[in-house]
């Protein structure tokens, strides 16, 4: 007798399934790597719909709302204070934005100049600047022609949002069934888990969002600097982008400042530093130690490889998309899979 028994052989219908879905696992990263607009618009509604649901929750737990009524109030406060924020400070901050593209235009011309006084300065400008317009305008201007391109899917991200935040049970049951039944349980679970994790996510950016806005506006009008609003708003908005957003916030208050001299330009780069310090070391661990908490290092790797795979498109939802990989590997490799204690977002 042998020592076990022999498998039996599959048959031609159970080899069949098997093949099917070995092929259609290894379809999914072509599948994400051509349709990555689409994910990324499922991205942007999801976040939506979190924002939707997060204004929403107050009402639905203290005033004892229905849900249906609570997410009619999130959408208004949320369209009203957009609203409001452009009413008061459109026009100036329509001319502040102005004025700080002309200032930062200037400020390369000034450091363009500059560095055309070297033969290593020449060098520079020749690799970056390699023969094409390097102006801001004209950088500035391609941005908002591709970003009118996108108007039509952020109509469809915000509606399909709206959507999601009203009947997230349903989707949710669409989507599980997609799964074999033995695995649905699970599928179940990471939904909940990844929606959690992107919930505490948006609160802990929002929070940090203003804090910075807010520091960087009193920063550079204490310095001194120009249209201290439209610089404040967008070290504020890039913030939503961690870890590389602060740095590109930091170039046109940097530029604007060597319109003004080297000592607003120092004092500038000075405040920017101790800003951003004080957010990576006191503001940002005491968000996360009651938000969300994902390794800086793994952070920001997971955010620069989006960006190499699939483009500078991919910036605004890298973090979210990274969030959402590394609860997914927390929960199904890490928990499920190896039986580690892992504590995962929004468990006590």
């Amino acid at each position: 007798m042998h020592g076990h028994a022999r498998a039996a052989p599959l048959t031609t219908v159970e080899f069949f399934k098997r093949t099917v879905i070995v092929v259609l696992v290894a379809l999914v990263p072509v599948l994400v790597w051509f349709l990555f607009d689409v994910v990324l618009i499922c991205v942007g509604a999801i976040l939506v719909a979190a924002l939707l649901r997060l204004v929403a929750e107050p009402f639905v737990r203290w005033c004892k709302c229905p849900q249906a009524v609570a997410l009619i109030i999130s959408g208004a406060i949320i369209i009203g204070a957009l609203a409001g924020t452009a009413y008061l400070f459109g026009t100036q901050m329509q001319s502040e934005l102005q004025d700080v593209l002309s200032r930062a235009s200037a400020g390369i011309g000034a450091v363009t100049g500059q560095l055309q006084t070297s033969q290593l300065g020449k060098f520079i400008l020749s690799h970056v600047q390699g023969g094409g317009d390097f102006s801001l305008p004209s950088l500035a201007s391609k941005f908002f022609s591709v970003s009118a391109s996108f108007l039509e899917a952020f109509v469809v991200t915000v509606i399909a949002g709206f959507y999601l935040a009203a009947q997230p049970k349903l989707y949710r049951r669409g989507l599980n069934k997609l799964f074999p039944p033995p695995w649905r349980q699970i599928a179940n679970e990471t939904i909940d888990d990844v929606g959690d994790a992107l919930r505490l996510w948006l609160l802990g950016e929002l929070i940090q969002m203003v804090l910075i806005g807010v520091a960087s506006t009193f920063a550079v009008w204490l310095i001194g600097l120009p249209s201290p609003l439209a610089l404040g708003m967008i070290a504020g908005i890039a913030e939503f982008v961690p870890y590389l957003g602060p740095v590109v916030a930091a170039v046109p208050a940097l530029l604007v400042a060597t319109t003004q001299g080297i000592p607003a330009l120092l004092w500038t780069a000075v405040a920017y530093i101790i800003i951003h310090q004080a957010e990576g070391n006191l503001v940002a661990p005491l968000i996360q130690r009651h938000m969300i908490f994902i390794p800086p290092a793994v952070m920001l790797l997971g955010i620069v490889t989006i960006l190499f795979v699939f483009g500078t498109a991919a910036a605004i939802f890298a973090a979210p998309i990274a969030v959402i990989i590394f609860v997914a590997i927390e929960k199904l490799y890490l928990r499920d899979s190896l039986g580690e204690e892992v504590s995962l977002p929004g468990e006590t």
